[in-house]
């Protein structure tokens, strides 16, 4: 139903700044709530922000809460992140996310429907 394209990833010294992007095709954009997890290697998937569709209420984890900040562009059907004071721990492979039904919570994975391929970020110290 919806395919989601990453971009925006790359290398980066610690304190720089990055902003990642995730175009979604398929359905209707605005129904949609966006997200952006990322996965370490030898960890699991861990939420890092994410954006509803209907009121753009938006909510980030702990980790990078102050430092990285999510918002669309309905009109181009796209979700950024743009991420500063990126530290080495930020480095991972960051996933753009969509669901469609309403959760009160933001952070589990199973509610979301579709997944991108991934994009790697990589902060160096």
């Amino acid at each position: 139903q919806v395919q989601l394209v990453e971009s925006g990833g790359g290398l980066v010294q610690a304190g720089g700044s990055l902003r990642l992007s995730c175009t979604a095709s398929g359905r209707t954009f605005t129904s949609l709530t966006m997200g952006w997890f990322r996965q370490a290697p030898g960890t699991e998937r861990e939420f890092v922000s994410g954006i509803r569709g209907t009121d753009g209420t938006t909510y980030s984890a702990d980790s990078v809460k102050g430092r990285f900040t999510i918002s669309r562009d309905n009109a181009k059907n796209t979700v950024h992140l743009q991420m500063n004071s990126l530290k080495p721990e930020d480095t991972a492979v960051y996933y753009c996310a969509a669901r469609t039904a309403w959760f009160w919570q933001f952070t589990k994975t199973t509610t979301y429907d579709y997944w991108g391929q991934g994009t790697q970020v990589t902060v160096s110290s």
